[in-house]
């Protein structure tokens, strides 16, 4: 799928996936937001209103800080044009009214469009719109042959379902995500494979002969008069 994906719908997908990040969440992204140095993101005022960091992968440094660069030689030409004002969240716009031209402010994602504000009667850009990405996602699925449903919802599941795999902790895992509640992240360990790899159908069984039942899982607890052939 990330292979399939060009351009910046790739880079974002590689943060969907790289930090477990919601749709809305890369969106609606700041340069401010990312921490090079420490390899991190700084999601702000996320679902149930949370804050919280992430990771910021290496691989996609080199690729970011390129795409960061046309992104504020954009700006830089808005503001020659008396332009490049971006929306600020709640009350900034109020307390700090020149903050909405400072590249620190500005989306990591920015649409190509212009955009009327009409409360300060001024242009500028705001983020890239979310749907965008979705028909991005879809085509790719589609040219790639998988016929599940695939959504940028499914690169934070894939986050967290590998990160599991690979033997992080769950309660890391929680923060990396953002959960309230431990059950929300337990949810993934359902779908791990970690324990089900080369686990045999019983009807495989019948017909494949006298293969044994695993005991590399939870059964290994079980005394062996219990296990039988089928």
């Amino acid at each position: 799928m990330i292979g399939a994906l060009t351009g910046v719908y790739n880079l974002m997908v590689k943060l969907l996936y790289g930090g477990g990040l919601r749709l809305r969440e890369c969106v609606n992204l700041r340069i401010k937001d990312l921490d090079f140095s420490a390899s991190q993101i700084v999601i702000w005022d996320a679902k149930g209103r949370r804050d919280r960091t992430t990771l910021l992968p290496r691989e996609v440094r080199g690729e970011l800080q390129h795409h960061l660069a046309e992104v504020k030689l954009t700006h830089e030409q808005d503001l020659a044009r008396g332009l490049g004002q971006v929306p600020l969240p709640h009350a900034l716009s109020r307390e700090y009214p020149c903050a909405s031209r400072e590249f620190r402010w500005q989306y990591v994602f920015p649409a190509k469009q212009l955009f009327h504000n009409k409360e300060t009667g001024e242009w500028g850009r705001y983020h890239v719109h979310e749907t965008l990405l979705q028909r991005a996602i879809k085509e790719a699925a589609d040219s790639v042959g998988i016929h599940k449903r695939v959504t940028p919802h499914t690169f934070r599941h894939s986050f967290a379902t590998h990160m599991l795999e690979a033997g992080y902790d769950i309660r890391t895992v929680q923060e990396l995500l953002g959960h309230r509640c431990l059950t929300t992240t337990m949810m993934y360990t359902h779908v791990m494979n970690k324990e089900r790899r080369g686990i045999v159908s019983p009807l495989d069984m019948r017909s494949g002969g006298n293969t044994p039942i695993r005991r590399d899982g939870w059964w290994n607890q079980l005394p062996m008069e219990s296990l039988r052939y089928v």
